[in-house]
């Protein structure tokens, strides 16, 4: 990853982590302990971030093969 690249990342992480944040805020989720911390993000994770992840690359990959369907 070039380093322009890796600090827009950075940026997108650090505005999603304080979205996650306001939202367990918000939502009451535990946030106490670092055990608290790892499984809220972890929960918020699964719920908010991951299915955008796949749906983008479901989508890329459904590009590729309507670009190329012979393989």
């Amino acid at each position: 990853m070039t380093p322009e690249n890796q600090a827009e990342m950075d940026a997108h992480v650090s505005a999603i982590a304080a979205l996650l944040h306001a939202d367990a805020k918000a939502e009451g989720l535990p946030m106490a302990t670092l055990g608290d911390i790892e499984q809220t993000v972890r929960q918020q994770l699964q719920t908010h971030v991951s299915p955008g992840i796949g749906n983008f690359l479901s989508k890329q990959i459904a590009q590729k093969i309507a670009s190329h369907p012979d393989g």
